[in-house]
């Protein structure tokens, strides 16, 4: 049963679907899939047209809004907006350590993880699209990761778009992960400078921190393994548009003052550990690198690998001499499921993924050199989440595909800059500028 209900300027509808888990085997078992409909209280009796969104991640819920906020405000002035929560994410039959077991063993819980990726969530939005919106194509917002499924949803079923909007996710279409994570650590370490640039009293603070790392074995209280590693990936931060700023304000109270000597406080530990926990979104540790497989290559931890060609991303060797600390960005490493409670009964699960060897292609570059849906795309330069070259080679792949390239956001500016960069989307889409 649907039920509605409304806040300021919004009524709510939440809505319930069945998929098959398996979309090649459509008798087989079957997932849950929620989502939320949202349209103004002024428009809710029209028949308007309808935007997906789908969020970045992956493994993340959609935006949970408390009324018209960001970029939802402008979407409503036009459209039905049905907010998704891709399935194991949100109320969408979750992912965790504590329903994974419901499938068996790691090799069982494996298996079932490898029909979570971008081609089987677009499946899903075909098969939910009917029922939403009586057969009609629909527009669908891919934020970050959200943009890497509707490129896949272009090559699969372009028949149910009547656009795409892209904010920050245009993916490699032929890359491996060791090539995105290659691209990747260069483009870190230039965010980094750039915050230390910014506050140059956090090279001593971060030192500070990352020795005492190193010589202490520190436990926060939700039971987190606080390491120098740990303390190096709060880099994901940077990313953002004001991430530079926040990990400044977290820095500056790390250390206080006790009778054994300094000590980290205890309201550092408190933030940190909701900063690393993936107690909340498990998926994304579970599938992230699963998102670059396409072929007969296993991921086997690519970040972690690669990192090893970067060794100025070791902090103890950093600490030997008089360089900065480095943070790390939006990689996920062997020793995650070690450090986190939430993460460590799918230690070997985990590693399962990284070694598959079969995974299907995601994209049909033929298909997209063919298109016909009207797409644009929001390219972020010097994107910290995502390579700026990569996205432009794809874009120059897809025909038709119109690019917005702006220095004005980070990876966030379908958040930060709401209105404007739904707007910017709108209009290259419609031909308007």
């Amino acid at each position: 049963m649907s039920l509605t209900y409304r806040q300021p300027g919004v009524v709510l509808t939440d809505r319930h679907f069945t998929v098959p888990l398996d979309h090649a085997d459509p008798g087989g078992e079957t997932v849950e899939l929620y989502a939320r409909e949202a349209v103004a209280s002024d428009k809710a009796g029209q028949d308007l047209p309808w935007l997906v969104y789908l969020q970045g991640g992956p493994g993340f819920g959609a935006n949970r809004f408390s009324g018209r906020q960001s970029w939802l405000d402008r979407a409503l002035d036009e459209y039905r907006v049905l907010l998704l929560d891709q399935r194991g994410t949100g109320r969408s039959t979750p992912a965790t350590r504590q329903t994974l077991p419901l499938r068996g063993g790691p090799a069982e819980q494996a298996a079932y993880l490898g029909h979570f990726r971008a081609d089987s969530i677009v499946r899903d939005c075909e098969a939910i699209r009917p029922a939403v919106t009586g057969g009609a194509p629909w527009t669908v917002l891919g934020q970050s990761f959200g943009g890497f499924c509707a490129v896949s949803y272009l090559s699969v079923a372009p028949e149910g778009l009547d656009t795409v909007l892209i904010t920050g996710g245009l993916p490699s279409l032929d890359a491996h992960a060791d090539d995105v994570y290659r691209a990747a650590y260069p483009r870190v370490e230039r965010k980094v400078a750039a915050h230390y640039a910014r506050y140059p009293q956090d090279v001593e603070r971060a030192r500070r921190i990352a020795d005492h790392l190193l010589a202490h074995d520190i436990v926060l209280p939700n039971g987190y393994r606080f390491t120098a590693e740990a303390f190096q990936s709060l880099g994901l931060m940077l990313g953002t548009g004001d991430g530079s700023h926040r990990l400044h304000y977290l820095l500056e109270n790390a250390f206080v003052r006790t009778p054994g000597g300094p000590e980290l406080s205890d309201a550092f530990q408190e933030e940190v550990q909701n900063l690393l926990s993936y107690a909340g979104h498990p998926l994304y540790a579970l599938v992230h690198e699963t998102i670059y497989g396409q072929d007969s290559r296993p991921t086997d931890w690519a970040a972690e690998r690669v990192r090893a060609e970067f060794p100025q991303f070791d902090a103890a060797k950093s600490l030997a001499g008089d360089a900065p600390v480095l943070f790390t960005g939006e990689t996920v490493h062997p020793w995650m499921f070690d450090n986190d409670p939430a993460l460590r009964p799918l230690r070997e699960t985990a590693g399962l993924l990284a070694a598959r060897t079969d995974w299907q292609p995601l994209y049909d570059p033929a298909r997209l050199a063919a298109n016909e849906v009207p797409v644009a795309a929001a390219v972020y330069h010097d994107d910290m989440y995502v390579d700026t070259g990569h996205s432009l080679r794809t874009a120059r792949a897809v025909r038709g595909l119109r690019t917005w390239v702006t220095d004005e956001f980070e990876h966030d500016g379908l958040r930060a800059g709401a209105p404007r960069v739904l707007d910017r989307l709108l209009a290259l889409a419609r031909d308007e500028v």
